[in-house]
């Protein structure tokens, strides 16, 4: 009768359950500690395992950021696509969906925001985070040019468009995460933060 081999050990997670479990490690260390703290070593001690098995998902800790900032786009982008979607709603009406649906993302996770967009502006950063970051800013851009299209807005460069909101609402999260401004007070002000941004400041 031929001996059976013993059982493999059990394994506390599974290939995807080890980059996933890697990543909500990582986002809980950046906002506790910043990204000055993230270590691949730290992260393997943190969710219990051997210290080389991070290696298989994040080559070193840039790989790591990256996918950080990546998880953290595709996140804003479907937040973004839902509040765009919704029905029955007018063009300021939907840029106020995006706009709060925006400053939400930015009061929940202003560490992350802070990530993403230092890993949007660096050299070395994945092909794959750039096309996040082309995708959120280009919904947008998207979406005014039909909104020109209908005569909603003004006519114009749309990137430019595009660039003037975008600074706006960032202007907003970076008022909040430097605490000169209340999230609870943005929230509340967001509908006359759009209706101005939409209709300018000039008398009517």
């Amino acid at each position: 009768m031929s001996r059976m081999s013993p059982s493999p050990p059990n394994r506390p997670y599974h290939h995807g359950d080890l980059r996933a479990a890697l990543l909500k490690s990582a986002e809980r260390t950046l906002r506790e500690k910043g990204a000055g703290a993230l270590s691949l070593r730290e992260l393997a001690r943190d969710i219990g395992v051997s210290h080389a098995a991070p290696g298989r998902h994040f080559k070193d800790k840039q790989a790591l950021l990256d996918a950080l900032a990546l998880d953290g786009y595709e996140r804003l982008n479907q937040a973004l696509a839902t509040a765009a979607a919704l029905p029955d709603q007018s063009f300021e009406g939907r840029m106020t969906a995006l706009a709060r649906a925006y400053l939400g993302f930015a009061v929940e996770h202003p560490e992350l925001l802070e990530l993403m967009f230092a890993r949007k502006h660096d050299p070395d950063s994945s092909a794959q985070l750039a096309a996040a970051v082309d995708q959120s800013l280009g919904g947008l851009t998207r979406m005014f040019a039909a909104a020109q299209e209908r005569g909603e807005i003004v006519q114009g460069d749309p990137e430019r468009i595009t660039m003037v909101a975008a600074a706006s609402l960032h202007g907003l999260a970076a008022l909040i995460a430097s605490c000169a401004l209340e999230a609870e007070e943005a929230l509340a002000g967001l509908d006359e933060h759009v209706h101005l941004l939409l209709h300018g400041l000039k008398p009517r």
